[in-house]
C-alpha cells in the first residue's frame, strides 16, 4: 500500500469537511469587519398630534339638588310593591328591588319644603322621589328590625304615582336613626304647611273684608 497516497486522501477529506464545517459557520457566525446588529432597537415616541374634527364644548349639567341641603342620608335597599310587566292588568302584585343607593332628605333653602330624594348607585337614576307628607307612617317590615315600609304619591317615573316602598339598612341601629331623623322632618313640613294655610286663610280674609267694604251702603242713599 502507498503510504503517501493515503496521506494524501485523508488530508482532502479533512479540507472538505473542513470547509463544509466553515460555510455552516459562516451563515451563523458574522465575518470579521461586520458589525453586530443589537438585539432590540428602541421605539421612537410619535410626537405627532391630532386635531379633533368636531369640537364640543363642556356643557355644565345640574342635578336640580343645587339649592337644597341634606338634612339626612343613609344607603340602603329600596323596594317597591306592585305589578311587573309580565303582571301588568292582573292585579298580582309583589315586592321587587328597585335598586341601592343614598336615601337623603333634602330642604330647599328657598320655601324650606323637604322631600325624599333617592338615586340608583353609578347609574345615578331617580328611583325615589317624593314630598315628605307628614301624614306619611313608617312601619316595620314583617319579619325586620331593619326595614320600613311606607306608601307616598311619588315622581321618580315622571308623573305622580302612589307607590309602596320598602327601605331595608344595614343594621336596626341604621334604621332606627334613619325613622327618628324622618319624623322629625316631618313636624318640620307639619308647622311649615300650617303656617302656609293661616297666611293663606288670613289672606283670604283680608280680600273678603275688602269686598264687602265695597258692597256697603251708606245712610244718604
Amino acid at each position: 500500500v502507498n503510504l503517501n497516497y493515503i496521506c494524501c486522501k485523508l488530508s482532502k477529506n479533512d479540507q472538505i469537511y473542513h470547509s463544509a464545517t466553515m460555510s455552516e459557520e459562516d451563515k451563523t457566525t458574522p465575518q470579521e469587519g461586520e458589525k453586530v446588529e443589537k438585539a432590540s432597537t428602541p421605539e421612537e415616541e410619535s410626537t405627532a398630534t391630532f386635531e379633533p374634527v368636531v369640537r364640543l364644548e363642556e356643557v355644565e349639567t345640574k342635578s336640580g339638588e343645587e339649592d337644597e341641603e341634606i338634612l339626612h342620608g343613609m344607603r340602603c335597599k329600596l323596594f317597591v310593591y306592585g305589578e311587573t310587566l309580565l303582571d301588568k292588568g292582573t292585579g298580582k302584585k309583589s315586592w321587587r328591588e328597585r335598586g341601592i343607593g343614598e336615601i337623603r332628605l333634602l330642604k330647599h333653602r328657598e320655601h324650606q319644603r323637604i322631600r325624599v330624594l333617592m338615586r340608583q348607585e353609578k347609574t345615578m337614576k331617580i328611583i325615589v322621589n317624593h314630598v315628605l307628607d307628614p301624614r306619611i307612617k313608617l312601619e316595620a317590615n314583617a319579619g325586620s328590625d331593619r326595614s320600613w315600609v311606607w306608601s307616598a304619591f311619588d315622581f321618580a317615573e315622571g308623573e305622580l304615582t302612589e307607590t309602596v316602598f320598602a327601605a331595608r339598612f344595614a343594621d336596626s341601629d341604621i334604621a332606627g336613626t334613619f325613622k327618628a331623623k324622618f319624623e322629625e322632618c316631618q313636624k318640620e313640613m307639619e308647622k311649615l304647611l300650617a303656617g302656609e294655610d293661616s297666611a293663606t286663610g288670613g289672606e283670604e280674609a283680608d280680600e273678603a273684608a275688602a269686598a264687602l267694604e265695597k258692597l256697603k251702603t251708606t245712610d244718604d242713599e
